[in-house]
C-alpha cells in the first residue's frame, strides 16, 4: 500500500525550499528543474528524449487523470528524472488506457510528488533561469540535501545524445515505399518517424 502522508521537499539550487507530500513514488531525484504548460500530453512529456534527466513541474492543476496509453509514448522509458505537481491523480478513466500514471512510474522507479504549490514554482523558475533542483521523501533535511544536490552536474556541455540516441539501425514504415528518408537519431521522438512515414 502506497503512503502517501510523507512529507516531499524540494530544493532549489539557489536555496528556494517547497514542501509537498509523498505521492507514494518514493525516492530522492535530482536534475535541471522546468516546467511544461501543457493541460494535456504528459505521457508524452515524460517519455520526451529532450526532457532527459530533468526534474518536470507541470504547470497544469491535474495531472494523471486520463492514465497512459502504450501506444503515446515518444521513446521506450520515462525520460524525466522526476516529477513535479499540484494534484497528482490516483485514478485514472479513459478507454484503452494501458496503466495509471502511477503504476507507470512504479515499474520505472520514478519520483514524483505534489502538493506543491506549482504557480509560485513557475514563476520562480521564469524570473531566476535554470538551476539544478533536487526533490526527496527519503530525506526531509535541508542542510542533507544540499550536500547531495551538490553532486548533481549542470546541464551545460553535458554529452546527453549517447543516453538517448538508438545504438542500432532500425526502419519504420512500409518496406514496399519507393520513398526513403534516412533520420540521425540523436533523441529523436517516436513521433517524428511516425510523421515521416
Amino acid at each position: 500500500m502506497k503512503d502517501t502522508s510523507k512529507k516531499a521537499l524540494l530544493l532549489l539550487e539557489d536555496g528556494t525550499v517547497f514542501y509537498g507530500s509523498s505521492t507514494g513514488l518514493d525516492g530522492t531525484a535530482f536534475g535541471e528543474i522546468c516546467f511544461n504548460t501543457g493541460m494535456t500530453g504528459y505521457q508524452e512529456i515524460f517519455t520526451d528524449p529532450s526532457y532527459f534527466g530533468q526534474l518536470i513541474v507541470m504547470a497544469s492543476a491535474h495531472i494523471g487523470n486520463y492514465g497512459v496509453r502504450a501506444n503515446e509514448v515518444e521513446s521506450e522509458k520515462i525520460q524525466i528524472a522526476g516529477l513535479i505537481t499540484k494534484n497528482f491523480s490516483e485514478v485514472a478513466s479513459r478507454s484503452g488506457k494501458s496503466d495509471s500514471l502511477f503504476g507507470y512510474f512504479e515499474k520505472e522507479n520514478k519520483v514524483a510528488i505534489k502538493d506543491i504549490d506549482t504557480r509560485a514554482l513557475v514563476r520562480h523558475i521564469r524570473d531566476s533561469g535554470a538551476m539544478n533542483a533536487i526533490i526527496s521523501t527519503e530525506i526531509q533535511d535541508v542542510e542533507a540535501l544540499k550536500i547531495r544536490l551538490n553532486d548533481c552536474p549542470s546541464m551545460e556541455g553535458l554529452a546527453l545524445a549517447p543516453k538517448v540516441s538508438t545504438v542500432e539501425a532500425f526502419e519504420v514504415g512500409d518496406p514496399a515505399s519507393n520513398l526513403r528518408i534516412a533520420a540521425l537519431d540523436l533523441g529523436i521522438k517516436s513521433n517524428i518517424t511516425k510523421c515521416l512515414t
